[in-house]
Parts: C-alpha cells; structure tokens; sequence
C-alpha cells in the first residue's frame, strides 16, 4: 500500500502551495515520521523561491522545500533504533514521488534513512526546528585554529546564535553590527550597533552573517593586522575585495560552511543543558495550510526573524 503526504511543492519561481506526492516506501534503515514544525530558510530557500539559486547537482523543480524539520517517528525499521513515539529532528528528505526532494523537509509525513536524524526533548516544540541553524552557527565557531568573533555583522537568527555560542562558550562578549532598527533589540549579554556608531579598526575576528558580500571590503577595514573575516552567510554573486587594503592588514578570509553531524549533536547537547537557549528567535509561526503567504511574510518582511509552518492541522491518511 503506497502513502500519500501534503508538502509544500515550490512548482518553479514563485508558484509555491500545498499538493498531494506519494512516498517512496521504507526499508529497514528507514523511519517513517509525522512532521510537526518547519522551518522556512530566509538564505537559499528564497534563492530557490526567487529562481536566483545558482545551478548545483540535484537542482530543479518541482521541489519539497525545507530542511529544518521536528516531528515524531511513527513507523520504525527493524534495522533503525528508535522506537515509535520519539521526537526527532530531521534535516530534510528525498522520499517523493513526483517531486525533487533537494531539502524534502517541508510536509507532514516523510521517510528518512534513520541516520540523518537526531532524537530532540519534545519539551522544544517549534523550537527543534531551528537545530540545524544553531548548528551551522556552531560549525562556523567550533574547531581547529577558529577564533571566537570578536564583531558579528548583522542581527537575524544567525548573527542572535552566533553571539549566544559565543557567550556560552566563555569568551568575551561580542560587538554585533545591524542597520535594521526592526532587528536592533532582542540582544542576550551583548551590544548590538549600528555601524557608524562603531569607531573600533581592530578587531581580529569579525564574522559575517548577513549574507553581503559587497561589505568585505569595508570590514577588511575593521580588522587588525593580521586579523580574519569569516564569511558565515550564503553568497550568491561572486566575492571579491580590493587588493591594496587586505594586503596592508595581512588579512586572512575563511568560508564557513554548512554543519556536520557532530556539530548537531554538540548544539543539541547545549540547548538541553541550557547553555545555549532557542528562545525569541521564532516571530511568526502559521498553520501549513497558509504556506505561500507564510514565505512571502517570511522572505520580505524585515521583521520576521524566523517563519514556523505549523503542521498540527495536516492530516494525511
């Protein structure tokens, strides 16, 4: 018998809503899970939204959209351990027929190899959605030879968890740089600045998570001989910068990239013990049912820190 799920379909550039797609079956390794929260990206999702994505394997649409999911395992493989009632945390799906599943996140059900996911506290509700963010923040921090930033740029979800890791992890409070005056509140233990009210040309660590690749050259500026940018953002336009000013600070520029399992496993570690906290990161949170009007809210207005499509409605037979 062949299951059916809702998801989120993105048909081409703005042409997104719900519709039906079958479900591939599940094999031993995998679990069957109903989605209860998702998470809408404001980095390359909008890009897919927008049709501005650039071209990589496994690209195209029609598409599931969203790779920041929490849900409950309702059908476990007998070569899987987990059991049927835990709460997990799901970084996407390739399991529809009829769809590309490039992220997959984004429906009520879904079928996942049990070793993508990692089990979260219930108790975090729409909050375990956002693990996959808070560990890309802990990726770009955490490792061999990376310091701590001493000035994050920009204020959305991103910049909020790289600051908190910051703080968590014991180093000095960071500076952290944002023009918006929608996004200048909600800070945990540091300041937040515009710019120019920032005179400091010393810093030896600044990251970007605004996704601007055009500032760099004005950051190079910021930083102390020797000192480093780290560009923490997604970036769609090729980076370049000025020669004769990076060549007089000696600067260095590392990318960040995306998590890896064990950052999730460390960022889940710290939201359960309480040292790196979630909260006041989620502004709107809609029933599914309004998912294109929820990406458009999500994609353009500057006051939405992060979107949550509620599932809890959906039902799938």
């Amino acid at each position: 018998m062949s299951m059916e799920t809702t998801a989120v379909i993105l048909r081409g550039p703005r042409e997104i809503g719900l519709g039906k797609l079958g479900l591939t079956a599940p094999g031993p390794k995998d679990l069957v899970v109903e989605i209860s929260h998702s998470g809408i990206s404001t980095g390359t999702e909008k890009l897919f939204y927008t049709g501005n994505m650039p071209p990589f394997p496994g690209m195209g649409y029609p598409l599931v959209p969203g790779y920041e999911a929490a849900g409950e395992v309702i059908e476990a493989g007998s070569e899987t351990n987990f059991k049927v009632g835990e709460h997990i945390f799901v970084p996407g799906a390739n399991c529809y027929e009829g769809a590309r599943g490039l992220f997959g996140g984004s429906a009520r059900r879904l079928v996942t190899d049990a070793s993508r996911v990692t089990r979260i506290d219930p108790g975090l509700g729409p909050e375990g959605a956002l693990l996959a963010l808070a560990a890309t923040a802990r990726h770009a921090l955490a490792g061999v030879d990376k310091k701590m930033p001493e000035l994050i740029v920009g204020h959305g979800v991103l910049g909020r968890l790289l600051a908190r890791l910051t703080i968590a992890a014991g180093a000095p409070a960071p500076t952290v740089w944002e023009i918006n005056p929608d996004r200048q509140g909600g800070a945990m233990g540091y300041e937040v600045l515009h710019p120019d009210n920032d005179p400091r040309r010393d810093y030896r660590t600044i990251y970007d998570a605004s996704g601007v690749g055009s500032l760099l050259d004005m950051l190079i500026t910021r930083i102390a001989k020797g000192g480093e940018v780290v560009l923490a953002g997604f970036y769609t336009d090729p980076i370049s910068f000025a020669f004769p000013p990076a060549f007089m600070k000696e600067a260095r520029l590392r990318i960040a990239a995306e998590w890896e399992r064990e950052d999730l496993i460390a960022t889940r570690q710290l939201v359960e013990s309480g040292a790196l906290s979630l909260g006041e990161l989620i502004t709107h949170s809609v029933p599914a049912e309004k998912a294109a009007e929820a990406y458009e809210t999500a994609f353009n207005d500057p006051a939405c820190l992060k979107m949550i499509l509620n599932w809890g409605a959906v039902h799938d037979a």
